[in-house]
């Protein structure tokens, strides 16, 4: 199992299913699982009845773990690129394939 190339706080883009096309903010990372949380994308409704807990009951809205090869780090003109593992002194640091830039990180 190798370091995910996408991390929280990326600004990605989805590449296919019913949110291609959609950015967000990756919220949280699962390496385990190979899989990352968008915010706004892949949203799952629940129907909750109402119990004690919470009274009101209704539509529970939760995002959904997407694929991490189902996303793409975005560029700043917001089009997608893959990433790549590089050595700058000394230390190993992402890089934009497309553009070449160093990812913060």
């Amino acid at each position: 199992m190798s370091a995910l190339k996408i991390k929280k706080g990326d600004q990605v883009v989805v590449l296919s299913g019913k949110d291609k096309g959609k950015t967000g903010t990756v919220t949280k990372a699962m390496p385990a699982e190979s899989k990352v949380i968008v915010g706004g994308v892949n949203v799952a409704t629940r129907h909750r009845k109402p119990t004690q807990a919470n009274p009101q009951g209704g539509l529970e809205r939760i995002e959904a773990p997407l694929h991490v090869s189902k996303v793409a780090i975005a560029t700043k003109d917001g089009k997608p690129t893959r990433v790549r593992f590089e050595t700058q002194d000394g230390k190993k640091v992402r890089v934009a394939v497309k553009t070449g830039e160093k990812i913060d990180g």
